[in-house]
């Protein structure tokens, strides 16, 4: 038995307890973890300042900014946790219920996944996020975070486990994969006798990788080439404020807006300003000609820029005819996770918000909102860009799946 396979029995082993565990033994469980990951900051800084020195000269600012801790993200990754402790128990809901007249009665009723693997990058706030979600539905979760936040997680991870080792619950609901390597991902993949479900959470490489190559059920996440639409009827000053903030508020994130299309009767006066305002952040346009002519500064974008996720102080923009081309646009190049339509005219509005298959379509509001937290979740596991089991952020209620509970009289077939 590989270690991975010894993992993935300690996990399927933790998640039969977890499965049946009282609400509130889970509810204290996080409390625990929350209040270690206070308690050992200092712990856990340490470890992240080896990760941000080995990383410099080799990841952008933007993804050394997606690596880095401070005790204010820390204490955020804590009411995290606290948030997702208070969250309702999804387990054992009734979803629906029904009497037949042969006299059974029929519960549709919620019960955890099981075991879920995680495979993400550079973020180590992911890694007390998707345990935290993970442990409230009831799943056991193996963890196998990038080598860029290798210590960042394995303090994180010992954190939580020795919080664990004080209540009811098996230390072994959470694991890290100590081995960052190629291989070790690829037989992640295809862990099938011991996980039920695979998320993996980062850039497009490692997502594709996952779909294409993952023999464990996958649910896909978070590339985030977003786009903010500008309308011929759109508040210029609102404008201006959320393409900024979606831009540059931290552009490495999946949520962060990638592309611009402005209607070309604004197109003067609105892009000029939102140039002015970015350039305060030193952000690198690549426009198409039309946009050139009234952005000197600009760089000419490549047909490639436009189905890109540039994660950094980079944005392309497009000067666009009617808000039909920009739908038609969005439906071409977007990765259908976050779009966005500011515009004063409700009609338009409507019709952008019907037409625009993403998981977060958004009217007259940063697309930075696309987030477990930020919509009320608590936390997310992801952002799932697809269409089957869950879509959009992943919280609590996303991370369970359903059986049905019948119950007769002695009734046979």
């Amino acid at each position: 038995m590989t270690n991975l396979e010894n993992m993935g029995a300690l996990a399927k082993s933790a998640a039969r307890t977890l499965r049946i565990e009282d609400s509130s033994v889970k509810t204290e469980a996080l409390e625990l973890i929350a209040s270690a990951l206070l308690q050992n900051k200092a712990d856990i800084l340490t470890a992240n300042a080896l990760d941000v020195e080995a990383a410099k000269g080799s990841l952008s600012p933007s993804m050394i900014d997606r690596l880095s801790l401070s005790e204010e993200r820390i204490e955020s990754m804590a009411d995290a946790v606290i948030a997702v402790s208070k969250w309702p128990d999804p387990v054992g809901q009734v979803l629906e219920e029904r009497d037949l007249p042969n006299g059974l009665h029929v519960q549709k009723t919620s019960v955890p996944l099981g075991v879920c693997g995680i495979i993400f990058e550079a973020r180590p706030n992911v890694t007390s996020d998707c345990a935290a979600l993970c442990i409230k539905a009831g799943n056991a979760c193996i963890l196998r975070g990038g080598k860029e936040a290798f210590h960042s997680n394995m303090a994180i991870t010992g954190v939580m486990r020795d919080a664990l080792s004080s209540t009811a619950l098996p230390a072994d609901c959470i694991q890290l994969v100590e081995d960052t390597s190629r291989e070790s991902a690829a037989e992640m993949m295809a862990l099938t006798e011991y996980l039920d479900v695979l998320i993996p959470r980062g850039g497009a490489g490692l997502i594709r990788s996952v779909v294409d190559n993952a023999k464990v059920p996958v649910i896909e996440t978070g590339v985030g080439n977003c786009h903010i639409y500008v309308d011929r009827a759109a508040d210029i000053s609102m404008a201006l404020d959320i393409v900024f903030n979606a831009k540059t508020s931290r552009p490495s994130v999946c949520n962060a807006a990638e592309k611009l299309l402005v209607h070309k009767e604004i197109a003067a006066v609105f892009l000029p300003a939102m140039a002015e305002k970015l350039a305060e952040k030193d952000v690198e346009l690549r426009a198409d000609e039309a946009a050139c002519r009234l952005l000197p500064h600009a760089k000419a974008a490549s047909e490639g820029d436009w189905s890109r996720e540039y994660l950094d102080y980079i944005m392309g923009v497009k000067i666009v005819n009617s808000i039909d081309d920009a739908i038609d646009h969005i439906e071409r190049y977007s990765s259908h996770h976050s779009d966005c339509i500011v515009t004063s005219d409700q009609a338009a509005a409507d019709r952008f918000l019907a037409s625009v298959d993403s998981a977060a379509v958004y009217h007259n509001a940063s697309t930075r909102f696309t987030d477990g937290g930020e919509l009320g979740l608590g936390a997310e596991i992801g952002i799932s860009t697809q269409k089957l089991h869950a879509r959009g952020p992943m919280g609590v209620n996303q991370l369970v799946s359903y059986k049905y509970v019948i119950s007769g009289s002695g009734q046979i077939r």
